[in-house]
């Protein structure tokens, strides 16, 4: 069983993963599909008025800053274009896809990031009310109904904290929680580049593998998005999924070319022998 992540800004390029979906269940194989929607939100969020706002953390990291009004625009995008279009391609080619949110039947629950200061437009301030968490536990008797029948499920946010209500969630460490619940074989992270770069504006200078235990020697080359690609990749690996890759999206194939080696991948427990700097 694998877990494919379509990364938010693959868009029109959609069909390429869809088309391999469709092959690999042809031969037999279980997947699950967990997507984002970071292009279709900043679109529909543009064309309702609603400007989109980031936050940057003392760490350094900047992420989207979902509000409410955010987190409505956001919910909007995922389920009504995003989940909708990867449902629709797939239902079209025969592939027995059931879209999901974390909401359904309390599927991925979730805990509210707590106030923490922070730079939003360009003032230091103390965030009280961006309404993301950090994703918690996974209803796995419904995904292994689903599979049992043979269906494809394709997850994506907004998740439920009991206690809140809906949230917001990065897509990447939602789909290693799927991965180390259901133990999957591989967890593919794809996106609109061909992996982890030692220069972003090279494609030749892609770091082909990683070990596991060694992540943290590679988060300096990281940037932007890739830097949280390789925390969730982390999770999956010491959460007991041996394989994760980050692959190329945008090419024909993607997932067969991403089990095949094709990308970046990192491999818990990697010998020493097959380590590339």
């Amino acid at each position: 069983m694998q877990v494919i992540k379509v990364g938010g800004a693959l868009g029109p390029m959609l069909s390429n993963v869809c088309n391999d979906i469709h092959t690999l269940v042809g031969r037999g194989e279980t997947l699950v599909v967990v997507h984002g929607g970071s292009l279709d939100t900043n679109e529909l969020a543009d064309q309702l008025g609603q400007p989109i706002r980031y936050l940057t953390a003392p760490s350094g990291m900047r992420s989207r800053y979902t509000d409410p009004a955010t987190l409505d625009v956001l919910t909007m995008a995922m389920l009504g274009r995003v989940k909708a279009r990867i449902v629709a391609q797939l239902v079209r080619l025969g592939v027995r896809a059931v879209g999901l949110s974390g909401l359904d039947a309390a599927l991925v629950t979730a805990e509210k990031t707590p106030a923490v200061k922070a730079v939003v437009d360009d003032r230091l301030r103390v965030v009280r009310d961006d309404m993301t968490g950090r994703v918690t536990a996974l209803n796995k008797d419904l995904l292994d109904l689903l599979l049992t029948a043979g269906y494809v499920p394709v997850i994506s946010p907004p998740v439920l904290d009991p206690q809140v209500g809906p949230l917001n969630t990065d897509a990447d460490r939602l789909a290693a929680l799927v991965a180390r619940t259901l133990g999957a074989e591989s967890l593919i992270l794809l996106s609109n580049v061909p992996g982890l770069l030692r220069d972003p504006s090279d494609p030749g200078s892609l770091v082909p593998t990683i070990p596991g235990d060694d992540i943290d020697h590679y988060l300096g080359l990281a940037q932007g998005r890739m830097r949280v690609k390789l925390l969730a990749a982390y999770e999956a690996l010491t959460g007991g999924v041996p394989r994760v890759v980050l692959g190329d999206g945008r090419i024909d194939g993607p997932i067969s070319a991403a089990l095949a080696g094709l990308g970046t991948t990192l491999v818990a427990n990697m010998p020493q022998e097959e380590i590339i700097r």
